[in-house]
């Protein structure tokens, strides 16, 4: 299981602190892999970008237009976390429902 955020992410932690077995790779220092993150926009499409971030009110109305593949190669930091593969299954946040789907 793979877990893509940020090791300073509160929110990380305590979901790496539930799974054990999860490897942590942080997105500023390490991209998510292509078609992982290919999957994601399929998947969540434009919640995958975390409009309520620090990052996001500090970029312009124009670089706010750009695609959301663009905007996260651009700035890792952006995307919603964590981003949680398990397998071929990803899930996003750190909810009841994707504890529940884990089985935490």
């Amino acid at each position: 299981m793979k877990l893509y955020g940020l090791k300073t992410c509160d929110t990380c932690r305590k979901a790496l602190k539930a799974l054990p077995n999860a490897e942590l790779a942080d997105v500023s220092v390490t991209p998510v892999p292509e078609g992982v993150l290919d999957a994601a926009l399929a998947q969540f499409g434009e919640k995958l970008l975390n409009t309520r971030s620090t990052t996001w009110r500090g970029l312009s109305d124009e670089d706010r237009s750009a695609a959301p593949k663009d905007l996260l190669r651009a700035h890792p930091k952006l995307m919603k976390r964590p981003l949680i593969q398990d397998g071929e299954t990803l899930h996003l946040g750190w909810d009841k429902t994707t504890q529940a789907a884990l089985g935490v």
